[in-house]
């Protein structure tokens, strides 16, 4: 059996992590510039248009919504890192905190029962990875309860007035929360 090579320096792991935070911190200011790239250009066009022309307006309102996509998080469907992703169409991952939509019930993934509740299901999650990905939303406490029994944090997500849940509802990947999971098969 072939012994493992140990490493030469002991400092090479943390050479190695150094290095990796470096890389990150990069695209972090890369973000920056380009958000920051986003405003500088809409102003210029504003600055350029005649003086009565109802055209600065629209630029600013559309460089205010690229601000907003730019700044916003962005979500895709989990993988072995969780700290901004979708696990499936009711749960989700914000900044290292896992949120359950409170409001609905959606078909499982992980353990479903039928072929039909798994496909229903990853329909589910990636409308809900376009839903947030849409733009600014905001968390809302539902009842006298923070969070499940697993840990997660209950909330209502909502964005111009409007659950998210309801519209997962209305297109048939998701159904009212009644208290209780019903079998989807």
């Amino acid at each position: 059996m072939p012994m493992r090579e140990e490493p030469s320096d002991p400092l090479d792991f943390r050479k190695a992590f150094k290095a990796k935070k470096r890389r990150k911190l990069g695209k972090e200011i890369i973000l920056s510039l380009g958000e920051f790239s986003i405003v500088v250009a809409a102003g210029m066009l504003a600055l350029n248009w005649p003086a009565g022309d109802a055209r600065p307006a629209m630029v600013e309102q559309q460089a205010q919504a690229l601000f907003q996509q730019a700044s916003s998080p962005q979500f895709a469907i989990c993988g072995r890192v969780r700290r901004t992703c979708v696990v499936d169409g009711d749960t989700f991952w914000l900044d290292g905190t896992k949120i359950r939509i409170a409001d609905i019930d959606t078909p499982e993934i992980g353990q479903p029962r039928c072929d039909y509740e798994y496909e229903l299901g990853m329909r589910a999650t990636r409308r809900l990875v376009d839903l947030l990905n849409a733009g600014p939303f905001e968390l809302r406490t539902i009842g006298n309860r923070d969070e499940d029994q697993y840990g997660r944090k209950l909330r209502v997500v909502t964005r111009n007035g409007r659950s998210l849940g309801d519209q997962l509802v209305s297109e048939g990947l998701a159904r009212t929360w009644s208290g209780r999971r019903e079998p989807w098969c």
